[in-house]
């Protein structure tokens, strides 16, 4: 069986990014039919991409013009390697252009909601209705498709909007199948990778947690390892699989660095050091990373500070256990950490990627690392993990946990982090927590980062008197897996207590507003 770079014995779908908003919701929807997949650049070559051994390759859509001076494209090649593959939207283009067909401006655009008729018969559209309502973003269109290929599907504006040729295995379609405005793009997804590529839904979490754990054991063997628990489902769930394939070989440390919200370092001791079976160890490193913090303000250098003060908290923790051990220090080489595939993909975490963000577990580890690193759900999205937990048996109340960041409030103030600072935004994080947990909407919510804009004031009366004080951001946001969101529309009454509240009890707060924008273009975090 083929072994990929992240240790699972999946052949990979391979999803060639041509610079897509969606390419990452492609490969989710790709693994929602239990088929594993993996992003990668359209930079890549053929040669590169069949080294994978792919099972199949998605072609994503993208911004350019196929006939413009220097758009991306793709070695013709890959179409007679004999693996499977579906153009999407630009994808679907490149396709067309390199296999001979015409791909033209269309003099109008289709964008959004498209009503498409599809044939009878076709691979992409088994058991599904003739006529079907799909999302479109198009101002170029294939005018006529390559020798040899079918045109299974148009809409009034785009004659050839899919075809096909199934002896070769090569499908694609012009909107947008990832996408759930598309009412049967999941399906046409499904029919391509089962009927046209001839794939099993065999992405299970019981085979995840299977060749996790043959992974880990082969990684570790007898060394003993250490895991950064913070208690969210991320590295809660990496625990729990570490400690199924290695057992006490594994201690827990739980770093409080001082920017925790209220409570939650007491959370974590009562929720999982109690429940797990694991044995955590709670350290108190919060003077060092204020240290570190201190005089900085941008926040690719926040995050980078952080993640470095992590490794160095997780190495004076290494050498602890190796003096109270007597061990030696070999035997404590293995780091466990619960990063996600969303955190490489923004970390720029592949050739020709786009850092979005430095996440502290990726871009924002040090140069000197010492650590060999374990990372059993790097290639998992949150909701898988949220499978996977639930399957290893950890409790509901921390799989379910909404997600905090690794450095916590640390990039919540925009500005310099102090200890005052942060004392003020706990308090309001505080408030925020309460009130929606108050009003049951913990559950309609992703997650609710609370920011305060320690560089910004405002002008406000209380009291009957003047103040200048700093606004307090709420960022109520709805989402799936991290890489798209949209803000949750909370009631008004709850937002007018929330804000009431917080101006009302926390000092230096004289303003609450709402951040209303989705993923893309702003990310869930501020910074």
């Amino acid at each position: 069986m083929n072994s990929n770079q992240y240790g699972t014995n999946e052949r990979p779908v391979l999803v060639v990014d041509f610079g897509a908003q969606y390419a990452q919701l492609i490969a989710r929807r790709v693994r929602e039919a239990r088929v594993y997949s993996e992003i990668v650049p359209h930079t890549m070559s053929v040669e590169k991409m069949l080294e994978k051994d792919p099972a199949a390759i998605i072609l994503s859509g993208g911004p350019s013009s196929v006939y413009a001076e220097g758009a991306p494209n793709v070695d013709p090649s890959l179409f007679e390697a004999g693996v499977p593959v579906l153009g999407i939207c630009y994808g679907f283009q490149v396709m067309a252009a390199s296999l001979g067909g015409k791909v033209g401006r269309t003099g109008t655009r289709e964008y959004g909601h498209t009503e498409t008729k599809v044939s009878e018969g076709s691979c992409l559209f088994a058991n599904t209705p003739l006529e079907q309502s799909v999302w479109m973003s198009h101002g170029d269109a294939v005018q006529a498709g390559p020798e040899g290929f079918t045109v299974t599907a148009s809409t009034d504006q785009t004659p050839v909007a899919a075809f096909e040729n199934r002896e070769r295995k090569l499908f694609g379609l012009q909107w947008h199948p990832e996408v759930k405005h598309s009412a049967y793009g999941q399906s046409a997804l499904e029919n391509f990778l089962y009927e046209g590529a001839g794939l099993k839904p065999t992405w299970t979490p019981g085979n995840i947690i299977d060749e996790q754990v043959e992974q880990i054991r082969r990684q570790v063997g007898d060394k003993q390892v250490i895991c950064a628990l913070s208690g969210g489902v991320d590295s809660s769930v990496a625990a729990a699989l570490v400690h199924k394939a290695v057992g006490d070989q594994l201690t827990c440390f739980f770093i409080d660095h001082g920017l925790l919200r209220a409570g939650e370092r007491e959370q974590v001791e009562r929720d999982y050091a109690a429940t797990m079976g694991i044995k955590v160890v709670t350290i108190d490193e919060s003077e060092r990373f204020l240290n570190a913090l201190a005089g900085l303000t941008e926040p690719e250098a926040k995050r980078k500070a952080i993640g470095r003060e992590f490794i160095r908290s997780f190495e004076a923790a290494q050498r602890e256990m190796i003096a109270q051990a007597g061990a030696d220090g070999k035997d404590i080489e293995f780091l466990v950490q619960g990063t996600l595939y969303p955190d490489v993909v923004e970390s720029g975490g592949g050739e020709g990627t786009a850092n979005i963000k430095s996440h502290h577990n990726v871009g924002g580890l040090p140069d000197d690392l010492s650590f060999s690193l374990v990372e059993p759900l790097r290639e998992l999205f949150k909701d898988e993990v949220r499978m996977i937990g639930r399957e290893l048996g950890v409790p509901e109340k921390i799989v379910a946990r909404q997600p905090f960041p690794g450095p916590g409030l640390g990039i919540r103030i925009i500005g310099e982090v102090t200890f005052d600072r942060l004392e003020t935004l706990r308090a309001a994080d505080l408030i925020v927590r309460e009130e929606l947990t108050k009003a049951g909407l913990d559950e309609e919510i992703w997650q609710c980062p609370v920011v305060l804009l320690a560089d910004v004031r405002s002008v406000g009366v209380q009291g009957d008197g003047r103040t200048y004080g700093h606004p307090i951001v709420l960022r109520p946001v709805s989402s799936e897996d991290a890489m798209t969101a949209d803000w949750t529309r909370l009631p008004y009454d709850i937002l007018a207590k929330i804000s009431n509240r917080i101006t009302n009890s926390v000092p230096d707060v004289n303003r609450v507003v709402l951040d209303v924008t989705s993923k893309p273009p702003a990310t869930i975090e501020w910074e």
